[in-house]
């Protein structure tokens, strides 16, 4: 049995799978230099149940793509005031390797004696401090540089995103935090009656069999960026999206909430 009880991702992301099995249905992503608590190994120790120390969400990952840290890196990860990765894509020079990385990675660019020597890093794309606060103007641009972004289950990159993980990443990079799931999302914040409701604010949606399981970011113009079938730009009014080219509404209106006062 393994004994390290924390890690560190080192990968460009690592997929969350619901069991111990790379059959299994992938239910979120973990970015390059996000970092975890390991829970379980599999009987096998090839699987390993983490919990993500960003929003609590909890998966197995392929033991292979585990990096195991101390306790105090961990700790240390999550006192310090690092900075995300706001390209979409970008490269960072890690361990004397190159390492391609997503929008929302997040940077460990700090000297500090508690690293080894494979945390000297270097980076020179763009990044901001990760609890510096966006404005909703600056958010939104950076939520349109997702457009076209194919939908996937459990994704959160650029490469493949889902609606609740688009928002959360976007949220992320803005300075602020949502939890992984639209079912959790809708907890947070205030609730705001539709006709009040401004650009920043999240939506969520019912389908057609009354459950609530999509969320969107609100723009100006009555209209929403979202992740369905890709991140793209709809029209939205009281009764929910209008897709044009399909000439229906898609996604039914069920509450506002506001996060970003």
């Amino acid at each position: 049995m393994q004994t390290d009880d924390h890690g560190v991702v080192r990968l460009s992301l690592v997929p969350v799978r619901q069991e111990a099995s790379d059959a299994a249905e992938m239910i979120s992503q973990l970015l390059f230099g996000e970092h975890y608590s390991v829970l379980e190994w599999s009987e096998d120790n090839s699987w390993v149940k983490v919990e993500n120390a960003f929003d609590g969400y909890v998966g197995w990952i392929d033991a292979k793509q585990h990096h195991p840290i101390s306790k105090a890196y961990f700790d240390q990860i999550g006192n310090s005031e690092y900075k995300v990765c706001t390209d979409l894509v970008s490269k960072i020079l890690f361990n004397q390797q190159v390492n391609h990385i997503t929008c929302g990675a997040i940077l460990p660019l700090l000297s500090n004696p508690i690293f080894k020597d494979e945390e000297n890093v270097a980076f020179n794309g763009g990044a901001k401090s990760l609890h510096q606060k966006m404005n909703v103007q600056a958010m939104v641009s950076m939520a349109k540089k997702y457009l076209n972004t194919p939908y996937l289950w459990g994704g959160r990159s650029p490469f493949g995103i889902d609606c609740s993980g688009f928002t959360q990443v976007i949220f992320r990079i803005a300075g602020y935090s949502l939890p992984r799931d639209s079912s959790q999302q809708i907890l947070v914040g205030k609730e705001i009656a539709f006709q009040d409701s401004c650009e920043g604010d999240l939506a969520f949606f019912t389908n057609r069999h009354g459950k609530m399981n999509h969320v969107g970011l609100i723009l100006e113009d009555s209209q929403i960026i979202h992740a369905s079938g890709k991140v793209r730009i709809d029209k939205l009014d009281d009764q929910g999206i209008w897709n044009e080219a399909l000439n229906k509404y898609t996604h039914h209106l069920f509450k506002v909430k506001r996060v970003i006062k």
